[in-house]
This record gives structure tokens, C-alpha cells and sequence, in this order.
């Protein structure tokens, strides 16, 4: 797997217009699946100051910016602390999984306590996101031609860890790490073809990758009509008092 120096990219999110209150590795890095090509996701919240929610102008919810660090893209997309609340309020797996990555390049105390507030977050209806994503990704999958290890790589990912979220209710979007406990046989082979850019499936894998697949959907149906989670976020009061302080102490600058 491609290591990355995580205290490398802290300068890129400097490139912030407001301080940063975390910052973490997604994509094919935190999926365990990166190419030596593979561009760094970097995915975070920053603070906006009070002056900036509460006057007339709209505020810059969100920042995207690509940058270049050692012949290396980053790809850095962050949000503001309230819409960055808001989604985890949504039933969003994607800014789940961002908080709770492995791969911190910048946290803090907020950011720990905040990753204690996300577990109230983490509700049976993560289903439809993960159901749905999967969905996305078959149908790209089926249009393509010839079939890309990558696309299915993506699939079994977001069916593992919409499976496991809703058996365990822990957020885990390493597929070789989801893939202890599944042991899909051909997973390190995927991920090693990915690897090697040898990017097209054989014809003669499909019938058994479709069968799976289709196991799997089923698999994901089943975690959520038995799923014990909660319904809803738990934890809605104690998210507002943690913007409102986070905002009230951010820099007035």
C-alpha cells in the first residue's frame, strides 16, 4: 500500500480560507485500494467566524481547491463545522467516513470530541446511502466496456462497509481491513490487478462477481431490516451546543 506522510499535506490545508478544525485522507488511500497514480483525497470542516454566519452575505460553505505537492495531486474539499453537522445529521456515510479515517492530518481536541458526537450519528438508515451508492456503481459497472477492476472494487467496498456500519455500528471503509471478517477470496487479487494497472476483467470472472454482488445486496437488505441501531440521530441537542461553542471561539478575524 502507498504510505503516505500524512504531516506532509498539513501545508495544503493551510490553503483553508478559516481554520481548520480537521482534516483527513479519503478515497482509494483510506479504501486500501490506491494506485501508484492515485491522486490524495483530503477532506475535512473548518470554522467560519460568527461575523461571517450572521450578517447579510452568504457564507463559503465549502472549499475545493487541487493543489500539487512532490508530482503528487491533492484533491482538497472541506465544508463549514454547521454544514459539515448537518450531514452527519443526513444519514451521509461519506462525512462519516471522513471523520472517522485513520488517516488524520490535522484533528485536535474538537476533533476528538467530535469523533465521540459522531457515534450518535450512526442510525439504521445509513442503509439508503450505502444501498444506493452500491446501486450507482453496478449500473456504471454494467455500461462498461470492458468491466474495470476499479468500479468493482468500489461496489464490494461500499457493500461491506454498509453492511458492517449497520451489524457492528462502526464506520470501517478499508476493504482490506472489512475483508478480515468477510473473506472474499478474490478481494487481494483485485486490489493487487488494481495495483499493477491491469485495469480490465477477464470475461470468465463476471458470473462469479455478479453472483456475489447480488449476495451481498441481499446481505445489506437483511443487516437493515435486522439492524438494532437507533432511527435517527441521538444526539441532536448536544451537536448544537458543540457548533455553537466551536463557532463563539473561533477567531473574530
Amino acid at each position: 500500500m502507498d504510505t503516505l506522510d500524512l504531516a506532509s499535506f498539513r501545508a495544503a490545508v493551510q490553503q483553508l480560507p478559516y481554520p481548520a478544525l480537521f482534516a483527513t485522507v479519503s478515497g482509494a488511500h483510506l479504501y486500501g485500494f490506491p494506485s501508484p497514480d492515485s491522486d490524495v483525497d483530503l477532506r475535512g470542516a473548518y470554522v467560519l467566524p460568527l461575523a461571517e454566519v450572521i450578517g447579510l452575505k452568504t457564507p463559503r460553505e465549502t472549499f475545493e481547491r487541487k493543489l500539487q505537492q512532490g508530482g503528487r495531486e491533492l484533491d482538497l474539499v472541506a465544508h463549514d463545522i454547521r454544514k459539515f453537522l448537518t450531514s452527519l445529521l443526513n444519514k451521509n456515510g461519506y462525512v462519516l467516513e471522513h471523520l472517522y479515517s485513520p488517516l488524520v492530518v490535522q484533528g485536535g481536541a474538537a476533533f476528538e470530541e467530535l469523533r465521540v458526537l459522531g457515534h450518535g450519528c450512526i442510525s439504521r438508515h445509513l442503509y439508503h446511502h450505502y444501498a444506493g451508492f452500491a446501486r450507482n456503481q453496478i449500473k456504471l459497472f454494467e455500461r462498461e466496456s470492458p468491466r474495470r477492476v476499479k468500479t468493482l472494487l468500489y461496489i464490494y467496498r461500499v457493500l461491506l462497509t454498509g453492511i458492517w456500519a449497520l451489524q457492528t455500528g462502526e464506520v470501517e471503509a478499508n476493504l482490506p481491513r472489512l475483508n478480515e471478517s468477510f473473506q472474499l477470496p478474490f478481494i487481494p487479487d483485485l486490489i493487487a490487478q488494481k495495483r499493477q494497472e491491469l485495469a480490465a476483467l477477464t470475461p470468465g470472472d463476471l458470473s462469479l462477481h455478479e453472483a456475489t454482488i447480488t449476495r451481498l445486496q441481499a446481505q445489506l437488505e437483511s443487516a437493515f431490516q435486522e439492524s438494532r441501531l437507533p432511527e435517527a440521530a441521538t444526539n441532536r441537542p448536544a451537536l448544537h451546543d458543540f457548533l455553537v461553542r466551536v463557532r463563539l471561539e473561533a477567531p473574530r478575524g
